[in-house]
């Protein structure tokens, strides 16, 4: 179970009473520093945050960081465009009727889309609530994208708890959506309007789709996308998915089969071969005892049973069939620049039980190629994403990394420092 909701406007409680008393609880902040006890400790501490960090609640504005081109390829790559369709039919249809807004940010907290209510948006715009803009609590104060991110959970924000002046008029309700396979923070969800969208109510609905957004990556890295270049009309290659897990999966059609990890590291290893490999070969492969060929043969033909319209060939042994693997998918997105996704899609090691020779060899070498291209990149969203997975938790170059390039002032940057000091302690 979750941690429970700190509400920010309580049932019973009478929302234009609640408003006089945080807008006096928030200037005496502003002129004297203080904050009133009964204000919520999240906001105070917030608040705290984010004055320490340099803000002027006077006239602090969300910086718009991202132009135009910059925000498409970014979309194009974020896994959270894939959850997107379910946002919109879940949230921002009836945002849109309830004139409310609807934002999605990364795990930076960058805007990446601001949807819903035109005229809404447009008075939105006035303090930089824009895709672009940066709502962390380290750009923006106090709001609940930012400090929902910044502390990992749900988080409604109520009018004048609002650390900026000029976003005091707005109230929200935003909580982080989590990758389903590493549990790293992909992003934030938000709901923005007036006085409304702090009900129990409306926070209901915002974990409601982030549930469903989950769900939909999952499902969608469940069912890989066909390959255009097959000659077949309408014909879906088989998938073999071997990231993370115990044994392979392997899909083909609608059939879904379990692979032992014997058979997990033989169809591995023919699908990455160009010009196959004969029985010697794989015994190598497989094993630094070089298991009997015999054994090898034997364990080949109980494969080709569970290959379904997957074609084994011998002499040597060989896939007729294209086979799609997300080993191959996580390399094409390197390629192709596509780093976010990449990211998502590693969703663990290859194989992690195998010792086999070959397997563990090909384990580091896609390890080491994910790890060399997030070490050269200035993108702090796909390195966090990584950096809190259990491949990337203890990784001090990449924590170190994410330190370098995180400002002073980003709400992650001190819980960054620490785990930095404490792996550096752990290594000596």
């Amino acid at each position: 179970m979750g941690r429970p909701v700190d509400l920010a406007r309580p049932p019973g409680v009478d929302p234009a009473a609640l408003s006089r008393y945080l807008n006096r609880a928030h200037d005496d902040f502003v002129a004297t520093g203080s904050t009133d006890p009964a204000v919520r400790r999240l906001v105070q501490e917030s608040w705290r945050r984010s004055v320490e960090g340099g803000l002027d609640p006077e006239q602090v504005m969300a910086t718009i960081r991202l132009d135009d081109a910059e925000l498409a390829a970014i979309r194009d790559q974020h896994p959270l465009a894939a959850g997107m369709p379910v946002i919109r039919r879940l949230l921002v249809d009836g945002a849109s009727d309830a004139g409310l807004l609807v934002a999605v940010s990364d795990a930076a907290g960058q805007l990446l889309w601001v949807e819903g209510d035109a005229g809404l948006r447009s008075m939105a715009e006035q303090m930089h609530f824009v895709a672009g803009a940066d709502w962390s609590e380290a750009s923006a104060g106090t709001n609940a994208p930012g400090t929902a991110l910044a502390l990992g959970q749900p988080v409604q924000i109520f009018g004048a708890e609002h650390l900026a002046r000029q976003v005091t008029p707005w109230s929200c309700s935003a909580a982080p959506i989590h990758d389903p396979d590493t549990g790293a923070v992909l992003g934030v969800l938000d709901l923005t309007g007036g006085d409304e969208v702090v009900t129990p109510q409306s926070l209901a609905l915002v974990k409601a789709t982030v549930a469903a957004v989950e769900a939909e990556l999952r499902i969608e890295r469940l069912s890989p996308a066909p390959r255009t270049s097959v000659a077949s009309r309408g014909w879906q290659a088989p998938a073999l998915e071997v990231l993370g897990g115990h044994g392979a999966t392997l899909r083909h059609g609608s059939t879904t089969t379990r692979l032992s990890l014997r058979h997990s590291e033989i169809l591995l290893l023919l699908s990455e071969s160009t010009d196959g490999m004969t029985t010697a070969e794989l015994a190598v492969a497989l094993s630094d005892d070089e298991q009997a060929q015999v054994t090898v043969r034997a364990e080949l033909s109980r494969l080709r049973a569970v290959l379904g319209p997957i074609e084994l060939a011998s002499r040597p042994y060989r896939l007729k069939n294209a086979v799609d693997t997300d080993v191959a998918a996580v390399r094409d997105d390197l390629e192709r620049g596509r780093l976010r996704r990449a990211v998502a899609r590693y969703r663990g090691a290859v194989l992690p039980a195998s010792s086999a020779p070959a397997v563990a060899l090909l384990r580091d070498e896609l390890h080491m190629h994910v790890r060399s291209r997030l070490l050269a990149s200035d993108d702090a969203d796909a390195l966090l994403t990584f950096a809190d997975t259990a491949h990337g938790r203890d990784d001090l170059e990449v924590w170190e990394r994410v330190l370098s390039i995180l400002p002073l002032t980003s709400p992650r940057h001190a819980q960054v420092l620490a785990h930095v000091a404490a792996l550096d302690d752990e290594l000596g």
